[in-house]
C-alpha cells in the first residue's frame, strides 16, 4: 500500500495503521488526506507546536508526507472501543455540537472534508485536549475559527462534546 514503508516512525504513537494510538494521541486512520498533509507540513515547518512530534518530520519531503497521508487516509477508520457511552453526556454533547455548528465544517456525520478533520469516533481523550487547546488559544488551525467557536466553552461542555463525538 502506498506510504506503508514510510509510516514506521508514526506507528510508534499512532499505531501501525493509525487505528491503535496510545493515550492522548489522535487516531489517523480514515482521516482526510488533505488534512493530514497540511498538519504534517505545519509540524515539519515548526508552525504547529506538538512537543511529542518535535523534529520527527524534518527529514521527510513533501512527497513523503503525501504518501503517509494517503496510507492513513485509506486505512479503515478508527472506531472508539474505549469506555461506555454515557446517555446523559452523549445527549448534552449532541446539543452542544448542534449549538456550536460543528456539522457545518466537519459535515453532518463529522467525517470532515478536505482540510477539515474527521472527528467522528476519534479518541475521547485526544478530542478533550484538542478542544481545550483551541479554547485556551494554545492551538489554532489555518485560521482561528475553532478558537472562536470554543472561546466560551466550559470544561464540562468540552467533556460532553468530546464524549459525543467519540461515541458516534
Amino acid at each position: 500500500m502506498r506510504g506503508a514503508a514510510k509510516v514506521a516512525i508514526c506507528a510508534a504513537c499512532h499505531g501501525p495503521e493509525g487505528s491503535k494510538p496510545i493515550a492522548g494521541m489522535p487516531a489517523l486512520s480514515g482521516q482526510q488526506e488533505e488534512f493530514l498533509v497540511l498538519q504534517m507540513i505545519l509540524l515539519r515547518e515548526g508552525l504547529r507546536d506538538v512537543p511529542a512530534m518535535s523534529g520527527m518530520l524534518k527529514t521527510f519531503n513533501d512527497r513523503d508526507l503525501i504518501d503517509i497521508a494517503a496510507y492513513y487516509s485509506a486505512a479503515k477508520p478508527f472506531t472508539n472501543s474505549g469506555n461506555e457511552r454515557n446517555p446523559q453526556r452523549y445527549a448534552l454533547g449532541a446539543e452542544i455540537s448542534k449549538a456550536m455548528g460543528c456539522g457545518s465544517c466537519h459535515m453532518g456525520n463529522y467525517a470532515g472534508q478536505r482540510q477539515v478533520p474527521r472527528i467522528t469516533s476519534q479518541r475521547e481523550d485526544y478530542l478533550t485536549s484538542a478542544l481545550k487547546a483551541y479554547r485556551d488559544n494554545q492551538r489554532s488551525g489555518v485560521d482561528t475559527s475553532m478558537n472562536a467557536v470554543m472561546y466560551k466553552a466550559t470544561d464540562a461542555d468540552i467533556a460532553a462534546l468530546a464524549h459525543y463525538l467519540a461515541h458516534q
